[in-house]
């Protein structure tokens, strides 16, 4: 009993003296009043329990392992400082002075919101303007060699350069850019989808039995591409003998909430009305309806992402975020009659005049492609203590995923311009898109297509594909993985095998930047032009 009334009173004390002006502990403080009250009264149980008391009045106790002194009509833990001895704030008074606190409470916390804003705004901004200024040189200047990438490559460069000379320097541009980052990996699926999207639209003219072979191509070439990678990566091992050492960590980007989901679906809601009612409000016909088609395409990636795990393994968010700005296109064209397809066609218009809603979402892929210099910078001492292997790794299967499928599609009698579309099928959206017009291959949406099914068959059989061919080394399972299935594929292997995730982040990076710059050589270029038919 004695034991117990201590510990009330000692935690009572206690959180007078930690106290804050806030209206939550003024009413701890009002309810601790009573029990510090009580204290003298508890030195003659103290000493009747046959705690030790010294010369000047202190006694000491120790209940379930908190050693207690009290000493001056006060308790503190022995061994810690006597915080109590300080005089405790006074409790604010009612009405105005804890208003007053909470004011600056919030001022503070939307000053620090304000701030953070602020500071991605700035971020992302330097990403999007440094790609678009990139682009427009390129442009000018004729050159073919994607431009987002020769950005990336000079970052990482500069960076390195930099770390080399100030590291100080070097972190605080990192730290700049350390927003856009977290918000591009945050958001990153979403700026892969339109071309997702508008598939209904591309697949008109192919006959189901080129699709049903290329869907072959897709399967065949993704398992030949991760035992390739896989295998290689072993075997460079076995010659180099580099002992494993823990990687980097790579940041995880925090969860959405439901008021991010809720929110969101209050724009889908009142943007549809919009466009129904008012079909010209902000403009063209396709720019009143991107407000409405946007939403409906987060909402989507949002509900996919709160599905079950079980579930995302048939409907990856990718998935139910495509379907839904579908069905999103479908209700829309209802509404205002002018029918699906016109309504999806203003989805992806590649007009700068008149952007639609997935105009807006690839706008960001350059930046995408920017933002892996960052990605490679945090991992360089990882490259470079398994160069071999990475390196290797990487250039072997690149030429075997671009001269496989290019060889597969001639040989099945595949349409030639469906055979360039596909090639790039191992390499992230936002490389494969460029390295399909490098090759000629016109059909945005289905490369894109290509790329995420076979993402998706990565993400699902990647690890039982590896352990079924007892590819055990957390190197070779990582490279693997990305270099077989890209982004869809690494973020599957992340939540069950971290040893290998920074692995998987260098060879995702890597691969569309190989195999980009194997594209960029007209010899490359030619053979695999020929190899398919189209030259």
């Amino acid at each position: 009993m004695e034991i117990s009334c201590l510990r009330q009173a000692a935690n009572a004390q206690l959180a007078l003296a930690s106290s804050r002006s806030s209206l939550h502990q003024t009413s701890a403080l009002q309810a601790a009043r009573p029990a510090v009250r009580g204290l003298p009264s508890l030195v003659p149980r103290l000493r009747a329990a046959g705690a030790g008391c010294s010369n000047d009045g202190g006694c000491g106790a120790d209940a379930a392992g908190l050693r207690f002194k009290f000493a001056g009509g006060r308790i503190a833990r022995i061994g810690e400082p006597p915080l109590l001895r300080r005089r405790a704030p006074a409790a604010p008074r009612a009405g105005s002075d804890v208003g007053s606190t909470v004011d600056a409470s919030g001022s503070h916390g939307v000053l620090h919101t304000a701030k953070e804003l602020l500071h991605l705004a700035l971020s992302l901004g330097s990403f999007l303007a440094l790609d678009k200024y990139l682009k427009n040189v390129f442009l000018e200047n004729a050159i073919r060699f994607p431009s987002a990438l020769f950005g990336m490559l000079s970052l990482f460069v500069l960076l390195s350069t930099l770390s080399a000379i100030n590291t100080d320097a070097a972190d605080k541009v990192e730290s700049f850019f350390s927003p856009a980052i977290l918000f591009i990996q945050r958001w990153l699926p979403l700026f892969y989808v339109p071309s997702l999207v508008v598939v209904p639209l591309a697949v008109k003219g192919i006959p189901a039995a080129e699709g049903a072979k290329i869907g072959a191509i897709l399967v065949g070439g993704w398992m030949g591409t991760l035992l390739v990678a896989g295998y290689t990566a072993v075997q460079v091992r076995k010659m180099v003998n580099t002992e494993l050492l823990p990687a980097e960590p790579v940041a995880k980007a925090a969860p959405f909430t439901n008021t991010e989901i809720f929110s969101w679906t209050a724009i889908m809601l009142l943007s549809f009305g919009m466009a129904v009612r008012y079909p010209t409000a902000l403009g063209p016909e396709t720019t009143t309806t991107a407000p409405f088609l946007l939403a409906a395409t987060v909402v989507g990636y949002l509900v996919g992402t709160s599905l079950p795990a079980a579930v995302k393994k048939v409907f990856h968010p990718i998935i139910t975020c495509a379907l839904t700005a579908d069905l999103g296109a479908y209700a829309l064209g209802m509404a205002t009659g002018k029918g699906f397809e016109a309504t999806l066609g203003g989805y992806l218009t590649k007009n700068s005049g008149s952007p639609g809603a997935g105009d807006m979402l690839m706008g960001f892929l350059g930046s995408v492609i920017l933002s892996f210099a960052f990605s490679m910078y945090r991992q360089r001492k990882v490259i470079q203590r398994h160069a071999a292997e990475i390196i290797t790794a990487v250039v072997v299967s690149s030429l075997f995923s671009l001269y496989s499928t290019a060889g597969l599609g001639r040989l099945l009698g595949i349409l030639p311009s469906l055979t360039c579309a596909i090639i790039p099928r191992c390499v992230t959206v936002a490389l494969a898109l460029p390295i399909a017009s490098l090759l000629e291959g016109n059909n945005p949406s289905l490369t894109a297509a290509a790329v995420v099914v076979t993402g998706l068959i990565g993400a699902n059989f990647a690890q039982v594909v590896m352990d079924k061919f007892g590819l055990k080394d957390p190197i070779a399972r990582g490279m693997a993985t990305a270099a077989s299935a890209h982004g869809l594929g690494t973020a599957a292997l992340a939540g069950k095998e971290p040893e290998a995730l920074p692995y998987c982040a260098i060879a995702y990076a890597i691969t569309g930047i190989v195999s980009t710059l194997l594209c960029t050589l007209p010899p490359v270029r030619t053979s695999l032009l020929m190899l398919a038919g189209a030259a």
